[in-house]
């Protein structure tokens, strides 16, 4: 018979010494991962400043929108006003008419420019021939790196009166057309120049995406008899859904901040009717005639229609698809 020593009961609200505590995540191991990985995290610093700086702090003289600001007093406004400028663009016909403008150029450019990376990447999809999508790839996405105003500037050549469209036009037996003094051409312009450069570059974020697809799901459909159309609308396009969906609320959330650079380098006084949209008006109120409490609260009306726009996008997302940023 062997002997064997009991253990001693523990009592009752002491912990088991035997027993290695285990390690609470919180401050310690974020303090840990920090120490670990500090090189890694120090690549976020500059970022994050610039965020900090840029974006974050300036939000404090949104105050002025209910303040009024005299130049030479405190940034903060002299005297609190209410919603006195609200309702002054409110009842600005100028302000609907550059709201309608902003909404349908931003329209045509979430319709036209959005579904064509997707389309361009599925035709990348199918090409077997490296050299030649390679080829594709880089032409596509070389404009995405040129700064706006080289943007700009082709788009002035191209449609001066002896530039290469109105060539095109004279050889097929028109008349040339001052392109950029005309109201009428100024949203097919704008839209074109905005496939022209950023369609390249969405292509490459839908191509990376079609690489995270398993192979397998294409063999098993070939084996039930589909063809390279049912296996795109049954396997590739459910594949990149989750990329589309986060792409897509991203640009509904752009939807009113239609790019200021390139319609102020673009617009003039002649196309002023179709091309003025609210960051252009801001500027000229704000900056130009010295409004700027006028001009806050219209900036602070249009980054709230941003945000509910981006908050019930990725509700519906959500609902629908499964997908959303949170």
């Amino acid at each position: 018979m062997s002997l064997r020593t009991a253990a001693p009961p523990v009592p009752l609200g002491q912990p088991d010494v035997a027993t290695p505590a285990r390690p609470q995540p919180g401050r310690e191991g974020w303090a840990r991962a920090l120490r670990k990985d500090w090189r890694l995290y120090s690549l976020a610093v500059l970022p994050l400043l610039f965020f900090l700086i840029f974006k974050y702090v300036p939000m404090a003289g949104a105050v002025i929108a209910f303040r009024r600001f005299q130049p030479g007093g405190s940034i903060f406004g002299e005297e609190w006003v209410g919603l006195y400028y609200v309702e002054r663009f409110i009842q600005d016909p100028k302000f609907w008419d550059t709201f309608a403008n902003t909404a349908i150029i931003g329209a045509l450019t979430l319709v036209v420019v959005f579904p064509l990376p997707v389309v361009l990447a599925l035709m990348l999809n199918e090409v077997r021939v490296r050299w030649f999508k390679k080829a594709v790839q880089t032409v596509s996405y070389l404009p995405h790196f040129m700064s706006v105003v080289i943007v700009a500037g082709f788009v002035f050549e191209l449609t001066s009166l002896d530039g290469t469209v109105n060539k095109i036009v004279e050889a097929l037996g028109g008349d040339p057309v001052s392109f950029m003094q005309r109201a009428e051409w100024f949203r097919t312009i704008y839209v074109s120049s905005e496939v022209w450069q950023t369609v390249g570059w969405g292509t490459i974020l839908y191509l990376a995406a079609l690489t995270t697809i398993d192979e397998q799901l294409y063999e098993a459909s070939r084996i039930d008899g589909a063809n390279r159309w049912k296996q795109t609308w049954h396997i590739t396009l459910p594949g990149i859904r989750p990329t589309m969906m986060v792409l897509l609320i991203l640009n509904i959330g752009q939807f009113m901040a239609v790019g200021f650079e390139k319609v102020f380098l673009l617009y003039n006084p002649l196309t002023y009717p179709t091309a003025d949209v609210l960051s252009t008006y801001v500027y000229r109120v704000g900056l130009t005639s010295g409004q700027l409490s006028y001009a806050t609260a219209i900036g602070l009306f249009e980054a709230l229609i941003g945000l509910v726009l981006v908050f019930a996008a990725n509700a519906i997302s959500r609902r629908i698809t499964g997908s959303s940023l949170w």
